[in-house]
């Protein structure tokens, strides 16, 4: 009787989980290692946003002062959080699409199989992504400081990585939900022009909301709600070894809610890709 009631697979303690844990995040830097298009297509975004436009705005979209800032800042200065930001928006999706391509060739639903709780597999496939994002902004931020582009102190590079860990899980995670709703990786690029861009734009990583509002005060009020304008004013004031208790609480509140919803979504029993046939 007991061995009809016993658990086919042994006990999954914290050992097991840590391997586990480590040989996802082994293959995920294995991956990125080999895919040296990947790194430098992360860095060209950006640096043509540093180099190209943000130089030719100069003198016309000087920043005023407004936190965090206390004096006036050039147009490249301010836009350098979320170029930050938007290195981790592109890996997060990019992370995406990996799981999609893993789940057509079933290397995904082997994953999935395993004894190690469903949760704790997710969790460990966004934390190897972030570690990802996390070394793809400082290569970001050495390019920057040879442009001049550095926190008041040197602290300012250590006060970022809380934020820089905290808004890649945010957009891991909505990346991940994303990818659980996409069948097909033809489907991908479609999906992602209508979260990418939006998201991006309509927020505060490009001008700041008091200058949208002058614009259009419903754009400003559509920027507020945006969970991307959170994750660069985050990145933004930790950049200056500052704190937004507000967009702290909803970076936060969005992980929660977006990695809920990505681990449910991929739950056989009740989750998306049971209802779809995945």
């Amino acid at each position: 009787m007991s061995a009809v009631s016993a658990s086919p697979f042994p006990h999954f303690g914290w050992r097991q989980r840590w391997i586990c844990f480590c040989g996802i995040v082994w293959r995920e830097s294995l991956r990125f290692l080999h895919q040296r298009e990947r790194f430098v297509s992360a860095l060209v975004r950006p640096l043509v946003w540093l180099f190209i436009f943000a130089a030719g705005f100069r003198q016309t979209l000087g920043i005023s002062i407004i936190p965090p800032y206390d004096t006036y800042v050039l147009y490249e200065v301010y836009i350098t959080p979320g170029l930050m930001a938007m290195i981790q928006l592109f890996n997060g999706m990019q992370s995406s699409l990996s799981m999609v391509y893993d789940r057509e060739l079933g290397s995904m639903r082997m994953l999935l199989v395993s004894p190690a709780p469903r949760w704790f597999l997710l969790t460990s496939k966004l934390i190897a992504g972030v570690a990802v994002s996390i070394l793809q902004v400082y290569a970001y931020l050495i390019v920057a400081y040879f442009w001049e582009i550095e926190p008041p102190s040197p602290w300012g590079y250590v006060t970022v990585l809380p934020a820089l860990a905290l808004s890649g899980l945010m957009l891991g995670a909505l990346g991940m939900l994303l990818s659980s709703l996409i069948r097909q990786l033809e489907n991908f690029a479609g999906v992602m022009n209508f979260v990418i861009f939006p998201m991006f734009f309509a927020s505060s990583a490009l001008y700041p909301l008091w200058r949208v509002r002058e614009g259009s005060p419903w754009l400003a009020d559509a920027c507020l709600l945006n969970p991307f304008t959170h994750a660069v004013e985050l990145v933004r004031f930790a950049f200056y070894e500052k704190i937004d208790w507000l967009s702290l609480g909803v970076v936060v509140g969005c992980t929660l809610a977006f990695l809920g919803a990505a681990i449910l979504a991929y739950d056989p029993s009740r989750g998306i890709l049971m209802r779809r046939g995945g």
